[in-house]
């Protein structure tokens, strides 16, 4: 009897130990949890044929991707039901709701991140977690490492590489001793914030603590140039990413979905005119 009390006791004092271990590793990992900064992707978007194809790529690019909430901006006087299906069924946290483009503005999705970045600063005011925000459009290319390895690791603002932008093969920030001093571009090398849209990211709590917008004083300048210098930071307090990777590649991409003119009856099936 004395030697299967001693066994039971063992086995009570294994279980225990391995219960508070378990208790201890998942408090541990709550917290870590907790540290990891949430993207918040802005997407504005308009109808076209091509349109459900471009979100559906990317949004399957997003579905790898965790902590991540997605601000879906409809170009018109109403959401579309197609999009918020597509939404839907990715299980993201998501927001979608529609805005018309401003009297004189462009029609570049101006009004859309400015009724997004007021979205976030509204509902994103006691947020107690790290974030960093990233204007997406939807028909770019997107390596998931972009959102992993850049984006989630932006305390400022971040830079890096973008294939295709425009005529140019690639633009990039030029870098010397982890440093941003210029920029690799095609179009207006001299401008002070040389990137392009799908280039950069911006730590939430920047966001938070300033009004930068795309507004009206914008019109007559470069948009990205326009909207980061709001944050009065210099160059020195940037980031870079990807300039000292070996190989150095490209993790996003402007793509375009070529529609070479659609014909024909859509069947009942769902694609937009």
């Amino acid at each position: 009897m004395y030697g299967l009390r001693k066994v039971k006791q063992f086995y009570s004092y294994t279980l225990t130990l391995l219960l508070l271990f378990f208790i201890y590793k998942l408090c541990v990992w709550g917290k870590h949890e907790q540290q990891i900064p949430t993207i918040i992707v802005i997407t504005p978007t308009h109808p076209r044929p091509e349109r459900l194809a471009d979100m559906t790529r990317f949004s399957q690019t997003l579905m790898h991707i965790k902590h991540l909430h997605w601000v879906v901006i409809e170009d018109g006087n109403k959401t579309v039901d197609a999009v918020s299906r597509l939404l839907q069924r990715t299980g993201l946290p998501h927001v979608y709701f529609h805005t018309t483009t401003e009297y004189k503005f462009p029609k570049r999705g101006w009004s859309h991140r400015n009724a997004a970045l007021m979205y976030i600063r509204k509902n994103y005011a006691s947020y107690n977690k790290p974030g960093v925000v990233y204007f997406g459009d939807d028909d770019n290319s997107y390596d998931i490492r972009l959102f992993n390895n850049y984006i989630r690791n932006v305390k400022t603002i971040g830079f890096w590489a973008v294939g295709l932008s425009g005529t140019a093969k690639v633009e990039a920030p030029r870098v010397e001793n982890g440093t941003i001093v210029g920029w690799d571009v095609v179009y207006a090398p001299k401008r002070k914030f040389a990137t392009d849209m799908a280039g950069f990211a911006i730590n939430l709590k920047l966001i938070l603590s300033t009004n930068a917008s795309f507004h009206r004083g914008c019109l007559k300048r470069v948009p990205e140039t326009c909207f980061l210098e709001q944050f009065k930071l210099n160059l020195t307090q940037m980031q870079a990413f990807g300039y000292n990777d070996d190989p150095k590649e490209i993790l996003v991409w402007h793509t375009k979905t070529r529609n070479i003119g659609t014909k024909g009856d859509k069947h009942g099936y769902v694609i937009e005119p």
